[in-house]
């Protein structure tokens, strides 16, 4: 991905999406050793992060062809569903969302709000993408991939303007790895913008297929265990694009548990009074597990998204 890509992604979706915050956090700070500031992706359009590279991808594809012709159709784990489905509504574009039956609720009413066509029927992810391929294959639909998809990464990729424009002394990024797409555009325009910087990935134990991947030099199909962040679980489509950028660009690649990641959601909720879901909180519980190299590092987490049930984030504050 060229740093170029990002600049005409941000043309694309400026209209359409926020600017999020970049804040300090002392309580942070304190467990890493020096200044961290969160990207608070949270409070972004759809609660998610998602929403850059879902509205870069239909601009862009709309900007290439004709909306008449264009039917698209998606596999989600619920925060790409919910972010395209708020591109299709605001383009009037036809969609179709495949996601797990089990997805959060707060997603699947989210994207039945913004018109789109769901079908939650998959046992996980991994069956939700291979139903979403095989609709676009007897259809005719067009598939955008939550990560697989140079659109849908130059969109994520937005995100590393920001953060150099509000703090140009960045020297280490953290960010969640669930398909790639994210990972891979926030890595590679972080790097072309300040080659000094680090940014380091972080995936959840019971789902780690880039770390087993990079370890063994290919990509690696693994059995995904149940998870609070399950928008990082499941195994990347076998011929993306996001592998090989990973490799390139990411420094490490680190794993935290359940017990972390629930810990980072309290501790969001209880010392910054901001709501992550699993997901959402996976680079935050990286720095507080100590699990990166953070010491004299000027720090950048990313809290990726807040679609979490009631029930669920009640359970975990208790």
């Amino acid at each position: 991905m060229r740093l170029a890509d990002a600049f005409e992604a941000r043309r694309r979706i400026a209209p359409h999406v926020r600017r999020t915050p970049l804040v300090a956090s002392s309580w942070l700070a304190a467990a890493a050793g020096g200044p961290v500031s969160l990207k608070l992706e949270s409070l972004q359009v759809s609660s998610s992060f998602k929403a850059r590279g879902a509205f870069n991808a239909v601009v862009a594809r709309l900007e290439r062809g004709s909306a008449d012709r264009l039917r698209l159709v998606t596999a989600s784990a619920g925060n790409h569903g919910r972010a395209l489905a708020a591109a299709a509504e605001r383009f009037a574009l036809p969609l179709v969302v495949f996601t797990p039956a089990a997805a959060p609720r707060a997603k699947l009413d989210a994207i039945r709000r913004h018109g789109a066509e769901l079908r939650a029927l998959a046992a996980d992810y991994d069956e939700a993408e291979r139903q979403a391929k095989a609709f676009a294959a007897e259809t005719g639909a067009e598939f955008v991939s939550p990560y697989n998809d140079a659109d849908v990464i130059a969109g994520a990729a937005t995100i590393a303007l920001e953060i150099f424009e509000d703090r140009p002394s960045t020297r280490l990024v953290v960010v969640p790895i669930g398909g790639g797409g994210l990972a891979s555009g926030v890595a590679a325009a972080a790097k072309q913008i300040s080659g000094g910087c680090r940014v380091d990935g972080v995936e959840v134990e019971a789902s780690c297929a880039f770390q087993t991947s990079v370890r063994a030099g290919r990509l690696v199909a693994i059995v995904p265990g149940e998870t609070l962040a399950d928008g990082l679980g499941g195994n990347p489509d076998p011929d993306t694009v996001t592998f090989a950028l990973i490799q390139r660009w990411i420094d490490a690649i680190v794993t935290i548990s359940e017990t972390d990641l629930a810990g980072a959601m309290a501790g969001l909720v209880e010392k910054e009074h901001v709501v992550a879901e699993g997901a959402g909180a996976a680079a935050t519980a990286a720095v507080l597990a100590g699990r990166l190299q953070t010491e004299g590092r000027d720090v950048v987490v990313l809290v990726t998204g807040a679609n979490i049930d009631r029930e669920r984030l009640a359970r975990i504050l208790l």
